[in-house]
C-alpha cells in the first residue's frame, strides 16, 4: 500500500517521500510558455524511498520557470517484492521516457528534446536509462512502448554509480541487490561500466563534503564518459553535503547549480526553440505500470 510520509518536523519544510508504489506515476509540471524542451525529473531516497518535494518538486517548479515542461517519477522500489527487483526501477524510467515521447503533441513538447536530471539513487536511475535504455526489461503493453528509451541529455545530482566497495553507497547497494551480490550483479548495475559513444551527453554535479554518496561516483562516470568521447561537464562544489536539491543548497556553492544546468543544455541545443500557450497548473499523470 502507497504511503506518503512528510519530514516537515525535522527538516523544517515540506519534504515528503513515498514508499509501497505500486503503480508508477508522473506528476507534469506545465510552463506559462513552453520552449519545447521537457525533462523526466528522478528523485533519490535510496531505492528504499522516493523523495518527492526536494528532489523532484522543486526542481520541476524551478525548471517550468524556465519554460520547460517536467514530469516527477515516481517508481517501484525494488525490495517491495516485485519479480525483477533490480530492473523494477527501469521498468518505469523507460516507459516514462517513451510516454513523453509518445506525448509530445498533447504536452507541446519536441520529442527530441528529452532530458532526464536524476539525485542520488535517482541519479542511478538516470545514468542507468542513458547507458542501458536499448535493453528490454519489460514487455510492450501499447505503441508508445516501441518509441527509444534514449534520453538527449543527461543530468546527474550527486549520483549513486558504482556498485562496488569502498565507493557504493550501501543502503542503496543493499535495496537494489539484497545483502551480498555477486561481481556479475554488481558489475550489470554500475552504470560507468557500461558507457558507450551512444550514451547521451551529461552534466553532473558533486559536494566534496558529500558524507554518504562519494564523490569518487560521478568521477568514475566523467571519465568513462570521456574515455567514450561523450560530452560532459562536471562541477565539484568544496561544501553541499548530500541531497541538497534545491532548496539546501541555499547559501553553498553548490546552489549555483541550476544556473550552470541551463547554460550547459542551452549549449547543447535543448533549449532552442520557444513556443506559446495559456497558463497551466501541474497536473498528476498515471501511466500504468509495466511488468505488473
Amino acid at each position: 500500500m502507497e504511503t506518503v510520509a512528510d519530514r516537515i518536523a525535522t527538516s523544517g519544510f515540506q519534504d515528503r517521500f513515498a514508499t509501497g508504489v505500486a503503480n508508477p506515476t508522473m506528476t507534469v509540471f506545465r510552463p506559462h510558455r513552453p520552449n519545447g524542451a521537457a525533462c523526466l525529473i528522478v528523485p533519490g531516497g535510496g531505492y528504499v524511498r522516493v523523495v518527492i518535494d526536494k528532489e523532484g518538486f522543486e526542481i520541476a517548479r524551478h525548471l517550468s520557470g524556465l519554460g520547460i515542461t517536467c514530469f516527477v517519477l515516481k517508481y517501484r522500489l525494488p525490495g517491495e517484492g516485485w519479480s525483477q527487483p533490480a530492473d523494477v526501477p527501469l521498468q518505469d524510467g523507460q516507459r516514462a521516457v517513451r510516454l513523453i515521447r509518445a506525448g509530445a503533441v498533447e504536452f507541446g513538447i519536441d520529442p527530441n528534446r528529452v532530458a532526464v536530471i536524476g539525485c542520488s539513487a535517482g541519479g542511478h536511475l538516470a545514468s542507468r536509462l542513458a547507458t542501458s535504455h536499448v535493453h528490454t526489461v519489460y514487455q510492450p503493453v501499447e505503441a508508445a512502448d516501441r518509441l527509444s528509451a534514449r534520453p538527449d541529455l543527461v543530468g546527474l545530482l550527486y549520483p549513486v554509480i558504482d556498485m562496488y566497495q569502498p565507493n557504493a553507497h550501501p543502503g542503496s547497494r543493499r535495496a537494489l541487490l539484497g545483502p551480498a551480490p555477486d561481481r556479475e550483479q554488481e558489475i550489470a548495475q554500475s552504470p560507468h561500466l557500461h558507457v558507450s559513444g551512444d550514451t547521451p551527453a551529461t552534466f553532473l554535479v558533486h559536494a566534496a563534503d558529500d558524507p554518504s554518496v562519494p564523490l569518487e561516483n560521478s568521477l568514475l562516470y566523467a571519465a568513462a564518459l570521456r574515455a567514450a568521447k561523450v560530452a560532459c561537464e562536471i562541477h565539484i562544489f568544496e561544501e553541499g553535503g548530500h541531497g541538497f536539491g534545491i532548496y539546501l543548497a541555499r547559501g553553498k556553492p553548490a546552489s549555483a547549480w541550476p544556473g550552470l544546468f541551463t547554460s550547459w543544455a542551452s549549449r547543447h541545443g535543448w533549449l532552442a526553440k520557444t513556443t506559446s500557450s495559456p497558463p497551466l497548473s501541474p497536473k498528476p499523470a498515471s501511466p500504468p505500470a509495466p511488468g505488473l
